[in-house]
């Protein structure tokens, strides 16, 4: 296992390596041939650890990093049912993404530079997923970041992206220092730094330091995983280019907080108050994205506000605890939301760049391929029955549903109702795209053609949003939850959920019920609508829509309460004391000397005369100051 699992983390590497030293000389071809291998030999290897490690758990040392005392950290790998999942996963969709990206980037030069970052963070999120312990987690976590900024703003000669780059970079920073208080804490508390150590530590832990350390672990993955309150830079984030979206902000970085709770969920268990915080976190921001992305006009932010959304469902399961559970959605989502996002990028290019619905529609009849795929993809992010999306989903809801404390049956009943949102905005959008009359003065021109292959590579990923339910179907569909057995293995995650099949049947049927009511309203409002008509009362046009199409104004209070402070504190820091108090002062000191000097110089005339008597002057001032210190001063 360990050459496999050695190569499974190098070559994607390797290839952001070559691309970084080498790249420029090479053709197009070359570039695009070498990214493209080496993420889906990784993609092969992940394959080969699954099969080969079954349940088993492996840890490894790669090499040793560095030592300080008793203080020593190694390349170590901890390969797990948890992470050979997660890494299946992200080596998956990144192979596609690469794919995928050889026809989006087919007109763009800096290509190199694209490949190349997309390589590293393939590699860095391979690193989060096997990494032993906190420290070389800490790095594919700090790298995933910087990745996600240089392709955020790839396009950095347009100020939205690079503004959208430096916003997702400083944004996720903050939980990148709550996650590094972690590491110290856990270092102070048990001693140790190694994901098993942390797992064995963790029962030793009282409730009260358990609950500091998986404070700073969740604030860490608020922080990465876009959820409130740091929710704000993911809608942004769509400045970048569209395979970047469907492969960093919707399949796997914007993940990356949630199997940090999942990988060390020993620690967040330890605290039932933690438990609800997390829970609680999960329900507000499921509500956030969805009554957001119902009112949003633009493809791609409707997608990113979903994708807040599903990802907050994964922190409900948490809250749960219900780890399989969460680990089930993250999968389902890992796959309909990049085909949304890829397919997304395929409607922007043949509209020539057009991101607005409402200029868009009837194009399933010039698009009947990319009509088809995206249904798949829609009808799993609104939970139609047999999808992916739908068993994931209800899965979470039953979990919520079964927890002894009545507040969860709070927070179950306000994310049902959330959950009768998503497929109004996911239909939304798929109708009014996809049906109505296509006109003239709403499409700038006719569909231009896109690269066949870009449209063949999203078939994978449509299979596996319908069908990726069968990893964990239920016991009342004739299913074995195979994923839950599978996981039984993961410190934490061996949880069953003991409901009666009426129970579980009436929950799935009322949950498929509500979708399709949904999806019926969804095309009674928007089936023909081609422009953005008002279709709603007044006061809500006035009032609620300008809230939620502005995210709640979450953008502007850290604008006006945090970013408006801080800069008026700058600028008095900067006019007020640096240019006003310390440059006056030592300007004013440099003339005071400079004046006294010129004073000094005169009395150097070259004349002994004049300077003997100077210096019995001199003599004479010390000889009274000292008299009358004696006088003064009692002895």
């Amino acid at each position: 296992m360990k050459p496999v699992l050695f190569l499974l983390l190098s070559f994607p590497l390797l290839g952001a390596v070559i691309s970084a030293l080498v790249g420029r000389y090479l053709s197009r071809r070359a570039v695009e041939t070498i990214a493209c291998t080496s993420v889906a030999s990784a993609f092969v290897l992940a394959l080969t650890a699954f099969f080969l490690s079954g349940q088993t758990v492996h840890s490894l040392t790669l090499a040793r990093w560095f030592a300080a005392g008793s203080f020593q950290v190694n390349l170590d790998i901890y390969y797990d049912p948890l992470a050979a999942i997660m890494a299946l996963m992200v080596t998956f969709v990144s192979s596609l993404v690469h794919l995928y990206s050889v026809g989006y980037m087919r007109h763009e030069n800096d290509y190199t530079r694209y490949f190349c970052f997309l390589n590293l963070f393939v590699f860095a999120m391979l690193v989060i997923v096997m990494a032993g312990n906190l420290v070389f987690l800490y790095l594919g976590w700090e790298t995933v970041g910087l990745c996600s900024y240089a392709l955020i703003g790839f396009w950095y000669e347009k100020p939205e992206a690079a503004h959208a780059g430096t916003k997702a970079f400083i944004v996720t920073r903050l939980g990148d220092v709550a996650f590094g208080i972690a590491i110290a804490l856990c270092w102070t508390a048990l001693g140790q730094l190694s994901v098993t150590g942390i797992h064995e530590g963790a029962s030793g832990l009282g409730a009260t330091m358990a609950g500091i350390i998986g404070f700073f672990l969740l604030l860490a993955a608020i922080g990465k995983s876009a959820q409130i309150p740091l929710a704000v830079w993911l809608p942004d984030a769509m400045a970048g280019p569209t395979p970047v979206s469907a492969l960093i902000h919707a399949a796997t970085m914007v993940t990356a907080g949630v199997y940090l709770l999942m990988r060390f969920f020993p620690i967040i268990r330890g605290s039932a108050f933690l438990m609800v915080v997390i829970a609680v976190i999960g329900v507000i921001t499921v509500c956030f994205g969805a009554v957001a992305a119902l009112v949003q006009q633009d493809i791609k932010r409707i997608l990113a506000y979903s994708t807040i959304s599903q990802v907050g469902y994964m922190f409900l399961a948490l809250g749960a605890g219900d780890v399989a559970g969460s680990m089930f959605h993250l999968i389902s989502h890992a796959f309909f939301k990049s085909l949304l996002f890829l397919g997304a990028g395929c409607i922007i290019q043949a509209l020539h760049e057009e991101q607005n619905i409402f200029r868009m529609g009837g194009l399933r009849h010039s698009m009947p391929h990319l009509f088809w795929l995206f249904l798949a993809g829609t009808a799993a992010l609104g939970a139609l029955p047999v999808t992916a999306g739908f068993f994931s989903k209800d899965r979470i809801l039953l979990a919520v549903f079964l927890q002894p404390n009545l507040f969860y049956m709070l927070l179950w009943s306000v994310s049902v109702l959330a959950a009768a949102i998503t497929p109004l905005y996911a239909f939304r959008l798929f109708f009014v795209v996809f049906y109505g009359d296509s006109h003239a003065d709403t499409q700038p021109t006719s569909p231009a053609p896109i690269p066949p292959w870009m449209i063949r590579v999203l078939w994978p990923l449509a299979v596996l949003s319908v069908a990726a339910g069968l990893l964990n179907l239920p016991v009342n569909w004739f299913g074995n939850e195979w994923l839950v057995h599978y996981l039984a293995a993961v410190p934490g995650a061996a949880m069953e959920l003991h409901a009666s099949h009426r129970i579980e049947t009436a929950m799935q049927l009322g949950s498929a019920v509500i979708t399709i009511i949904m999806g019926g309203i969804a095309w009674i409002y928007f089936g023909g609508r081609t422009q953005p008509e008002d279709i709603f009362p007044e006061i809500f046009q006035t009032k609620w829509r300008p809230l939620f199409q502005n995210g709640f104004y979450l953008d502007r209070f850290y604008q006006s309460w945090i970013i408006a402070p801080y800069r008026a504190m700058a600028r008095f820091l900067w006019h007020r004391v640096d240019t006003g108090w310390v440059d006056t002062g030592l300007n004013q000191g440099a003339r005071f000397f400079l004046n006294l000097a010129e004073m000094l110089r005169l009395w150097t005339t070259g004349r002994i005369s004049q300077y003997v008597s100077m210096t019995f002057t001199g003599f004479a001032l010390i000889l009274c100051s000292l008299i009358l210190a004696w006088w003064v001063l009692p002895i």
